[in-house]
């Protein structure tokens, strides 16, 4: 990378106010549910009746081929690869199952709309996706719904009557926790740490950052929340911001979130760059192919994250029990191939599972 060249754009772009905000903590009224501070299991929660949508007039495909469409949001990064690739998986262990994943190649929510508009002209079965904001993809997804097409998301969230069913990869306050725990023990207790997220729009980063909130507050009050700035999903992008919070905040910077699978590297490098390992913790979500070389270098102690290959296999395993009418609502769990039984949580969500740590003695083991 041409540093100097990057320094620039990082600094002016960070200096609009679409792109950092002082502890940005998810901004929404949602509830929250931190975890204890021990390793205590959770209490159980509530059980919620159906919220999803509900499909009208879609044909009859119980155990018949059918073809879906996946649109995630953006292809061409190693995150959604892996879904892709679980995904293909999935398809050719069931075998009547057609997938294609087709999207934007920036995370944009209008360029994700036009895509999924397009495959309700062609005609689908059934449309996978992954948003980009929860509500504005929103009327798009009813109308798939309102022209017979079943509707399951994955890894990001619509609001919930505008899909049927969505494999949530672990819950947020589990997420949460271990992105905290990680950094108070990598940095320390009472040092300060910023958070490099997508966009302040994206729904699944802003809880996580929600829960991050009254978890940090709870369970380590000591630490110091700088500032969390947008970088969309960008290597460049997400570069130079972590650049710019390094210069920024100097010595009161001890550690930086990474909230994406680009965001997370891209800070690593910046790290690096800086000539600061060892002194900035890099805690975040990433995939172990793009945090290697990172953590084998002792730079980054720890990846949070699930298994991608598995949301994407889950999430049409999913679908083909919905076609087939073994997944309705009230349904508690769903079978789901190698994985076993997945079960139901908050209504219309299928749990894939506790989050995941990479470590310098694991990462090794996994290949996406």
């Amino acid at each position: 990378m041409k540093t100097a060249a990057l320094l620039i754009l990082g600094a002016a772009m960070a200096s609009g106010s679409a792109f950092a905000a002082d502890k940005w903590d998810g901004a929404d009224d949602l509830p929250t549910n931190p975890l204890s501070c021990d390793a205590s299991p959770p209490a159980a929660a509530a059980a919620k009746p159906y919220d999803g949508g509900k499909v009208t007039g879609a044909a009859d495909k119980a155990g018949k081929p059918i073809t879906l469409v996946d649109v995630p949001k953006l292809i061409g990064i190693g995150y959604f690869n892996a879904t892709t690739k679980g995904m293909q998986e999935a398809a050719k262990e069931i075998g009547n199952v057609k997938v294609t994943t087709d999207g934007p190649t920036e995370a944009k929510i209008d360029e994700q709309i036009k895509f999924i508009d397009n495959t309700i002209t062609r005609g689908v079965d059934g449309v996978l996706f992954a948003a980009n904001d929860p509500v504005a993809i929103a009327p798009v997804l009813k109308k798939a719904l309102s022209k017979g097409i079943h509707v399951v998301g994955y890894d990001a969230n619509a609001q919930p009557d505008a899909r049927e069913w969505f494999v949530n990869q672990a819950e947020f306050n589990g997420i949460a926790k271990a992105m905290i725990d990680a950094m108070a023990k990598e940095a320390g207790e009472d040092k300060g740490f910023a958070i490099v997220t997508s966009t302040f729009t994206t729904p699944n980063q802003a809880r996580w950052i929600a829960e991050m909130s009254v978890y940090a507050a709870k369970c380590h009050p000591k630490l110091k929340w700088l500032e969390t700035v947008e970088a969309q999903e960008d290597n460049v992008l997400s570069f130079n911001q972590a650049t710019t919070l390094i210069n920024k905040h100097g010595d009161r910077l001890a550690g930086l979130f990474g909230m994406t699978s680009v965001a997370t590297p891209a800070s690593a490098e910046a790290v690096t760059k800086a000539g600061l390992c060892g002194k900035v913790a890099v805690v975040g979500l990433a995939t172990p192919n793009a945090m290697k070389p990172y953590v084998n270098a002792g730079c980054v102690k720890s990846v949070v994250l699930w298994n991608p290959v598995d949301l994407g296999y889950a999430a049409t395993y999913v679908m083909r029990a919905v076609v087939d009418g073994k997944l309705k609502p009230g349904a508690t769990s769903v079978e789901a191939g190698k994985l076993g039984k997945l079960n139901v949580i908050n209504g219309s969500e299928i749990l894939l599972g506790s989050p995941f740590i990479f470590t310098k003695d694991n990462i090794k083991d996994f290949d996406f």
